[in-house]
């Protein structure tokens, strides 16, 4: 995948735009919005996912609804730093559905987990039971989310 957004035109930039606000939008919609055919729309949006710019279509379910009531964000530290080690974290990582994205990062921590759990026992169980046991982890430190003043948004294209 050598594509870059230097690759790309307006109507490239203003289609991904549109369909990352709303991916039900069919060809014929956003043909009227980027003044081209239906079977135009279609070719670009094939030709994108094809070279891997939309990687695939997902539905934002509210956490909250589903009973999820506690968001945290946890830094991990490993005690040391092998592949095998790094391996081993994330085999765990894979694992669990309640961690739903996770970073390596530069700093004092290795790993940022973001975690929606049911309740505070919940959390405290994968911290003290999941990741605090495993053979890797040497120290672990977490944020609980009090509000989100700013909700996920779409890149900025």
């Amino acid at each position: 995948m050598q594509d870059s957004r230097a690759t790309l035109d307006e109507t490239d930039l203003k289609l991904l735009s549109e369909l990352q606000q709303d991916a039900h939008l069919t060809a014929e919609e956003l043909g009227r919005r980027l003044h081209l055919s239906a079977s135009q729309v279609g070719r670009r949006r094939q030709r994108l996912e094809a070279a891997g710019y939309i990687r695939g279509y997902i539905a934002r379910l509210d956490p909250a609804r589903l009973g999820l009531a506690v968001q945290a964000f946890v830094q991990v530290q490993l005690r040391a730093h092998g592949a095998e080690h790094g391996q081993s974290f994330a085999r765990l990582l894979r694992t669990r559905a309640e961690i739903i994205s996770a970073w390596t990062l530069t700093g004092e921590a290795d790993y940022l987990l973001r975690v929606f759990c049911e309740d505070l026992p919940a959390l405290n169980r994968l911290i003290h039971e999941v990741l605090l046991t495993h053979p890797t982890v040497a120290r672990v430190q977490s944020q609980i989310v009090m509000d989100q003043t700013k909700p996920d948004a779409p890149y900025p294209v």
